[in-house]
């Protein structure tokens, strides 16, 4: 394999403050490094001990971990336990009246609830769907608005035993459809609508669409909450409205005791082959990783304001809204808006107005509010901030010294953190009390995690050369397997011809600098970065290539100063390549069928057309060709393998 070369110069560094090293959890690069050294020295037993520390069991665990049958792991198999009593219960009797979440609706409407609250929430609506014949292991798939009842429909689901499976709201019917067909959903919990940024969004009618695409015949019942008020179809023999099961419920539920494998969720995330990918993740092994990353990476105080700005549509906004905030017991911010409604001062309002700590991200979010007003967040009161976090992508230099300028007034440690879909939690970030931070880098891997930078054979190569991402141990976050596709989870995160399978190939690449910070790099496959956003680039492609006009296409990412990469569309038409009028006119009618198909987070940035595609003699597309021309740059790389290069000075010219 040719090392990768990273083109990035960035050597600036900020040590950890020393008032800050003093109150933090880990405090100290000594004390980091004495945490690797146990985990190094006895893996199992370090884990053993995170999991009786900070996890509450209905009956105990004996065995640590099962390697019986690698890569299918088990954590803690023999252990029963249940994840709303872990984030719920435990707090009724320390600090029931403790404030848990503060939700800010897109009007700014404020409402508050505690612990005690919520659980009198999570309980009646557990009952309430005990009453729709929802029993553990059935599926449920949630499509709602970024609201309090979201966080209580999840709660609910594991509080029961019930595998949920949320979908983010932005998603087409076409994409809702599949989840829930794939997933086998009994039960689909959604609003009349959503509101975001002063524009009303279809919920329910985008359910209803998605049903009568036939194959959903394992959904017995949907739940609709009431958001907007405004009048949708309403079918009395399947849809039950949230607020009139919940008020015929129990404010007392007890808890589904599970095994500690149970599912606890599945996500689906876009693969690079075109069918979305059901992530499954288990009960004790996910919780744990969201609550070590919550003291560790967080440094998490009880007298914290935590606000992570993810939707529950995202991992995200499951690890570190739904159930690591909550199981430690924290109080945060839930905004079911966007920040630039009612104008650019929305986030820096909030921090202001409920004294935000902790403020965690995306780059893309960053940036918009960089452009939209570099000098806004110095007009707010954001003294109560005391660490920033990033996430979704890696941060790029420049964005990350506005952020500790503007946003942190230069004394807020920021967490780059690095981890995905499948890990569930944080595997490389920096420890704010125990780390010097470098724009741009996520540092160093959590105690516990055992990340490296390998060849194609699985080798480690040279400090300091690019390389492919993995994770060498197992870890009790990770994904348990792909929903009802073990084989596809085989081949895609453990692929035999790296070191035979041994290790969690991420599909990042990477390097290693001469102090050991983790530098990522991007993608080592076709999957694009969109606003934070994984899309595959096979589900765009088959989105186009279902329109009547379009006979093929292909898809690549071309870098983007907002977005982190902007969608850049080759088709060829079935018909003649149009001109410059009708072109334009295809343009917008393809793209606006991505945004039907798929979603508006897919549409393509630019579309260009030419009569072929540049090809390989076995037909492969050449995707590196196609990079290049997105980025408009001159061709260096070899061509003589393919077809048809004369396609090449086509596409560069074509009409965009």
């Amino acid at each position: 394999m040719s090392v990768i070369e990273s083109v990035l110069n960035e050597t600036r560094t900020f040590p950890p403050n020393g008032t800050f090293v003093k109150q933090a959890n880990v405090s100290g690069m000594a004390a980091y490094q004495a945490m690797c050294t146990e985990a190094e020295k006895d893996y199992k037993n370090f884990w053993a001990k995170q999991a009786n520390h900070y996890l509450l069991w209905h009956s105990p665990f004996s065995q640590v971990l099962d390697e019986s049958d690698p890569p299918f792991y088990k954590w803690f198999n023999d252990g029963e336990i249940n994840i709303s009593y872990n984030c719920l219960d435990r707090h009724l009797s320390t600090q029931p009246d403790k404030t848990a979440i503060i939700f800010e609706s897109d009007e700014g409407e404020i409402t508050k609830a505690t612990y005690r609250e919520l659980h009198q929430s999570v309980c009646q609506f557990a009952n309430a769907l005990k009453a729709q014949n929802i029993k553990k292991g059935d599926r449920v798939v949630i499509y709602m608005p970024m609201r309090i009842e979201a966080v209580v429909a999840m709660q609910a689901c594991a509080r029961i035993g019930a595998i949920h499976s949320v979908v983010f709201g932005g998603f087409s019917a076409k994409s809702l459809h599949e989840r829930i067909t794939d997933a086998g959903a009994v039960t689909i919990i959604t609003a009349d609508e959503q509101v975001r940024g002063g524009k009303h969004h279809p919920l329910k009618a985008t359910v209803d669409e998605a049903m009568s695409m036939g194959g959903a015949n394992s959904v017995k019942s949907i739940v609709v909450y009431q958001r907007s008020g405004s009048n949708i179809p309403f079918n009395p023999d399947r849809d039950v409205w949230w607020h009139e099961i919940t008020q015929l419920a129990n404010i007392d539920c007890e808890p589904e005791w599970v095994n500690a494998e149970h599912p606890l969720f599945t996500l689906y995330t876009s693969g690079s082959t075109g069918k979305p990918k059901g992530v499954q993740h288990s009960s004790a092994g996910y919780l744990l990783g969201t609550m070590v990353s919550m003291q560790w990476v967080f440094d998490y105080k009880s007298s914290d304001i935590f606000w992570c700005t993810a939707d529950v549509g995202w991992i995200t906004g499951h690890s570190y809204v739904a159930y690591g905030p909550l199981a430690m017991g924290a109080t945060q911010v839930i905004f079911e808006g966007v920040p630039t409604y009612p104008n650019a001062s929305r986030f820096w309002e909030i921090i202001q107005k409920h004294k935000v700590t902790t403020f965690y991200t995306a780059p893309t979010a960053i940036r918009s509010l960089i452009k939209l007003g570099p000098d806004l967040p110095e007009k707010h009161d954001l003294s109560s901030l005391r660490l920033l976090g990033s996430v979704g992508e890696p941060i790029n230099p420049e964005a990350w010294m506005w952020f500790y300028e503007k946003v942190g007034q230069s004394r807020c440690p920021i967490v780059d953190t690095w981890w995905q879909t499948e890990t569930g939690s944080h595997m490389i970030a920096p420890l704010p009390g125990a780390f010097t931070l470098k724009p741009g880098s996520c540092s160093l891997p959590l105690p516990g995690i055992q990340a490296a930078i390998v060849d194609e054979t699985g080798q480690d190569v040279e400090q300091g050369n690019g390389g492919f991402l993995v994770i060498k141990n197992p870890f009790p976050s990770q994904i348990r397997t792909l929903w009802k596709d073990p084989e596809r989870f085989k081949k895609v995160y453990f692929p035999e011809e790296i070191d035979q399978g041994k290790y969690y190939l991420a599909g990042d690449s990477a390097y290693r600098d001469d102090d050991g910070y983790f530098w990522i790099m991007g993608r080592i496959d076709d999957v694009l970065n969109v606003s934070g956003h994984r899309l595959g680039t096979m589900e765009i492609e088959s989105a186009l290539v279902a329109n009547p006009l379009v006979a093929e296409a292909a898809v690549v990412g071309k870098p983007h100063e907002i977005k982190g990469e902007s969608v850049i569309a080759f088709v060829v038409l079935k018909g003649q390549l149009p001109q410059a009028e009708e072109a334009s006119k295809i343009i917008l009618e393809l793209r606006e069928w991505v945004a039907q198909e798929i979603g508006p987070i897919a549409k393509p940035e630019e579309i260009r057309f030419g009569e072929n595609l540049p090809k390989t003699r076995s037909g492969k597309i050449m995707r590196r060709l196609l990079r290049t021309l997105a980025k408009d740059e001159e061709i260096t790389q070899d061509i003589s393998t393919l077809e048809n290069p004369a396609i090449l000075e086509q596409l560069k010219k074509s009409i965009k």
